[in-house]
Parts: structure tokens; C-alpha cells; sequence
């Protein structure tokens, strides 16, 4: 059944400065819960995916990994890989020679900014696909959740194919990889707004978690700095 492993890998983008390049490499030695990079992802705590060819140009997801050290020594992360209810869970076991993705979807990023035109400059001057808060909004509510935190931002990444999440916070931002739960790029930050929509910008006044949900107020750059 060619579709149950079969997936598309496309072409692989590279990003310099603040966002850490998406980069390609292999498996060099297995471990039980570790592995060994044959090249060194650029940023420690970056994630990637691992990808196990099975011959006749089938291949596929089979882990998820985050490096933990420069000489590209690596954990593998225990999550489900990509999930579908009508398709068989893979368990393949990771192997040397198995192709390694590191920053596997980085191109697609969430922002959390404070105000609409902080939102604007920014999404302006990088080229990526960008998920609109109206969305990870939304899947809060849905959630009955009021505040982003690693957690639910794990969530929904998984659940929208987010790779990073950009964070505005008071006088900086960082880049937070949702599935290793790492910061792996930050930079200084000025002439942001000193009062800020709570609990980020999006085209909702709050959102609504329930019949007393009080997420209207708070302070924007307090629940930033706690994820």
C-alpha cells in the first residue's frame, strides 16, 4: 500500500540571521534513546524529523529528534510522528543511514506580537508562511484555554504544521521551537508599543474559554515571558 508511507518532501529552504537555516544530513550510530549526527544542525535544541527510505522511492516519517550537543549528539523526541485515524501507525526503528530533516517546517511560523502594526512590520520583512494568530486563537478556545503556554503551542503546531514560533517580548523576541520546547534563535527588539493587546495580537477582542472567561484581561509582555 504505496500511500500509507509515502510522503512529499519538498525542496529544502535555507534561512540566514535570526532564523537557523533548515539543513539535511544522516543518522551515524543509534543508541537507545540517542543518535549521532553525521554533520551538526546549526542551533542546539533545534528539532528535525527522521526519514526511513523503504526502497521504491517510498519513504517516510519515523521520529522526531532535537540536537543536544555541537558534535551533533541528538535525542530522539517521544511524540507521535504525523497521525491520520485511517492509516496504520509507523514503527519502524530508527537506523544509520536514515535521512535526518533538521528544522523540518521552519518556513511555516506563528507569531505572537503585541499589536496589529508590530504584526505588520514584521511579517512584511521575512519572506515565510505565516499562521495567523486568528488560528492558534481559535484553537485555544476550542481547547478551553485562555493563554499560550509550551504546551498548547506544541498542540497546535502539530495540529496546523507550524515549525517555529516567533514571540515579541519586551525589548526582544525569540524563535521557540514547538517540538523540542527550545529557544533557538533571539535578538534585541526596539520601538515596540508599551501597552499590548492580551494576550497577543489577533482580529478577536479576547477569547472566549467559557461562560466567566475573563481572558480579556492581563498584561501582554508578563504572559510572554512565562513561556
Amino acid at each position: 500500500m504505496r500511500q500509507i508511507v509515502l510522503i512529499a518532501l519538498t525542496a529544502l529552504p535555507l534561512f540566514a540571521g535570526f532564523f537557523p537555516s533548515t539543513v539535511q544530513t544522516s543518522v551515524s550510530s543509534v543508541g537507545e534513546k540517542r543518535i549521532m549526527l553525521n554533520s551538526a544542525l546549526p542551533v542546539n535544541g533545534m528539532s528535525g524529523v527522521i526519514v526511513h527510505n523503504y526502497g521504491n522511492e517510498l519513504e517516510a516519517i519515523i521520529s522526531y529528534v532535537t540536537q543536544t550537543s555541537s558534535d551533533g549528539n541528538a535525542q530522539l523526541i517521544d511524540t507521535d510522528i504525523i497521525h491520520h485515524d485511517e492509516l496504520p501507525t509507523i514503527k519502524t526503528a530508527v537506523a544509520s543511514g536514515d535521512k535526518v530533516i533538521g528544522g523540518y517546517l521552519y518556513n511555516n511560523v506563528l507569531l505572537l506580537a503585541p499589536d496589529a502594526d508590530t504584526y505588520a512590520k514584521i511579517t512584511a520583512s521575512h519572506s515565510k508562511t505565516w499562521i495567523h494568530p486568528d488560528l492558534y486563537a481559535l484553537f485555544l478556545s476550542e481547547e478551553g484555554e485562555a493563554t499560550p503556554t509550551k504546551e498548547n503551542l506544541a498542540a497546535f503546531a502539530k495540529a496546523y504544521q507550524v515549525g517555529l514560533i516567533y514571540i515579541v517580548k519586551n525589548g526582544s523576541a525569540v524563535l521557540l521551537d514547538p517540538i523540542s520546547g527550545n529557544i533557538v534563535g533571539q535578538k534585541t527588539m526596539t520601538g515596540l508599543p508599551a501597552k499590548a493587546q492580551y494576550p497577543f495580537y489577533m482580529r478577536f477582542d479576547e477569547i472566549q474559554t467559557g461562560w466567566f472567561s475573563k481572558s480579556g484581561k492581563g498584561d501582554y509582555y508578563k504572559t510572554m515571558e512565562k513561556i
